[in-house]
This record gives structure tokens, sequence and C-alpha cells, in this order.
């Protein structure tokens, strides 16, 4: 039996809620990021991305894009009830869902027929109830892969439907640009493109030894993507993160240890707290700290045991923090924790008794502007 794999990703999500939410807003540009100067554009409006304005771009270089936009910040815990309501949607349609995001999903509906309609059906079905019942718009793509199925819903955007027929894969992704495949950062992009391969057809017909040369096991993997080959499951049961962080970027450098402290007690307790909600223990912290010059430096610490609890925690990242305080190093303009090698389980004792914290890592790199 062939594959049947729904893409489904809501349009411009942030901006698009909050339009929604603002009648008043619908039709004109808007900016979902923090007014600070240093701060990131979150989300756009298609309005405000005909201007150049882009996620991720700093709130100031948009504004200067498109001055007229409309600033918003955003409103975390709205995002999440609209997409709490997106996912029951989908649920109504397959068993085997599995949500990629806040604002994007795949669906396996092989088999589903009798219940869920032909492909077509169901995202057209599943399109209008979203633009029903929470005001927004999503775009799908239908297809016999999961990689597939995402390269169409990002072609169908805006508010489009784009089904990639079976047996025809390898033809729809031929002339795409390799960037169009999911997991192609701009490094990988780059390295291709040196070798003069720019088009997923190229990727499929270039040597296995050459991918393997680029990219290591993940090379002969790429090859068969660009074919539109891809075996990965759609995975209903959510897996377990990788590492849960919090960061913050500062208006202006901040130098002084005090404040730092401070800072970094917050993004531990919210950390923390993720860890309590998820049921997981953290094997070690990770403490970030960017300059003003944008030099990015990681330090981490294995801790003695798994741990959620707030206080040896913090006991690890701020030690982190001393030392590089006592480097003399300059002021930082982000400071950030991260807790790894995550375990389920809570921890039976309520209090934790101080131990000595174990092996430090140290790395760093150049972030570029």
């Amino acid at each position: 039996m062939r594959r049947t794999i729904l893409h489904v990703d809501l349009d411009a999500f942030f901006a698009a809620a909050e339009q929604a939410r603002r009648p008043s807003l619908r039709g004109r540009p808007v900016i979902v990021g923090r007014p600070e100067d240093r701060g990131v554009v979150a989300a756009c409006s298609y309005e405000a991305r005909a201007y150049g304005v882009r996620s991720a771009m700093p709130v100031a270089q948009a504004r200067r894009l498109c001055p007229q936009a409309i600033l918003i910040p955003p409103d975390f815990p709205y995002y999440r009830r609209l997409s709490r309501a997106f996912l029951a949607i989908l649920v109504d349609y397959t068993p085997v869902m599995e949500a990629a995001g806040l604002d994007e999903a795949y669906l396996e509906l092989t088999g589903c027929g009798p219940v869920a309609g032909s492909p077509e059906r169901a995202a057209t079905a599943i399109r209008r109830r979203v633009r029903q019942e929470i005001g927004l718009c999503a775009s799908v793509g239908v297809a016999g892969s999961k990689v597939v199925a995402k390269v169409s819903s990002a072609l169908a955007k805006p508010d489009g439907l784009l089904v990639t027929a079976p047996g025809r894969e390898a033809e729809f992704l031929a002339p795409l640009p390799v960037a169009a495949l999911p997991a192609i950062g701009p490094r990988a992009d780059e390295r291709l493109r040196s070798l003069g391969l720019t088009t997923c057809g190229d990727v499929a017909r270039a040597s296995p030894a050459l991918l393997a040369f680029l990219f290591g096991a993940y090379g002969q993997a790429l090859a068969l993507r660009a074919q539109g080959i891809d075996g990965e499951p759609v995975r209903s049961a959510p897996s377990l993160p990788r590492s849960v962080s919090r960061e913050v970027t500062f208006p202006r450098d901040i130098g002084q240890a005090g404040p730092l402290r401070a800072v970094l007690r917050i993004q531990v307790e919210k950390v923390g707290a993720e860890l309590r909600r998820l049921s997981l223990r953290a094997r070690h912290v990770t403490l970030k700290l960017r300059n003003g010059d944008f030099t990015t430096m990681t330090r981490r610490r294995t801790l003695p045991r798994p741990t959620d609890g707030d206080e040896l925690l913090f006991e690890a990242a701020e030690g982190l923090l001393e030392e590089w305080l006592a480097h003399g190093a300059g002021p930082l303009r982000l400071i950030g924790v991260a807790v790894g090698g995550l375990v389920p389980g809570r921890q039976l004792a309520l209090l934790e008794g101080r131990q000595e914290i174990g092996r430090c890592i140290w790395s760093s790199s150049r972030c570029s502007r």
C-alpha cells in the first residue's frame, strides 16, 4: 500500500494569530517581536514580507525596511492555545499525527480513507475547519513521504494545497533548489553550490562518494531525499527533547556580576520548571554567553546525578559564570542556560544535598551578525 502523508502548516502563525484577534490588523504589515533594539523578528505577516522583512531578522532592521509596520510583542500563551485547537482538529482525521512545532504537523493518512476520505478531500476539510474554528489559514502538502509533503506545503503557501502524485516525487523535486529540502541549512547549501550542485536533481545525480565525503553518513540519506525517497515514519508519540533552554538578549551590554547572576537565576528557574512539567531530569548544564562583538562562548558541566532541581542546576550554571567573570571578560549582550542528557523520571528527594559538580567542557564560536 502506498503511503499518504499530509504536512499541514499554519501560514505566518504568530502574525496571523495577532491579525485574527485584531481584525483592524488584517491586510496590514505586522511584525511580532520584542521592541528592544536587539530584539529579533519572531514572525511577520505576508504584507511585511513584501518589504523584505523576514523571521530572525533584527527588529531594528525590519523597522527600517518597513517603517509603517505594526510591532507587537509575542504572546506565547495565546499562541499555545491556538496550537492546541489546531492539533485537536487534525486528530479527527487520523490517530497517527506528529506535531512538528506549534504551527505544523504531519498526518499519516495511509489506510484512513473510510474515515478521512481521499487525501485531497481531507486536506480541503482541514483547511476549511482551521479557517472557521480558529480564524487562521493553513497550507497543506500531500505526498508519499514526509520530506516531499513538507516541500509541497511550503510551495503551496500562502493558503494553498499541493498534491504530489505518487511516482512523480523525483520529477517534482528535480528543478527545486537544494535549500528547499528540510534540514539543508546555509552552510550545507553553500558547500553544495561550490561544487555546482544547486538543485535537488543535481544532488540526486551526484556521486555517492562525493556526498559521503561532504556529509558523512548523512550523504546517502541526502541523495535519497533529493529523489523524494524518505521512509521516516510519522511518530504519533512525542519523543524526549534533547535539551531544554532559555536565554535573553540585553538591551545594553551588562558586565556587573550581580545583575548577571540575577538574570541567570531566572533562566535556570524557567528551565527547572519546564523539566518538572515534562517529568525529566538533566545530566549536564551548559552556559551560553555572547559578547558585544558577537563572540559566543559555551561552557558545560556534568552533574553528579540527573536532576530537575533548581538549586543544583543554578549551582552548576553560577559556577560556570564565576569562571567567566574571574577571567576579566568584557560585558555580555546575551546570557542563556541549557540542560541536556535528559532522562525520564522525577526526583525522589525533596531537598538535594550539595555535591561536587563534575567536569567542565569549554567551546567557543563567532556568531555572524
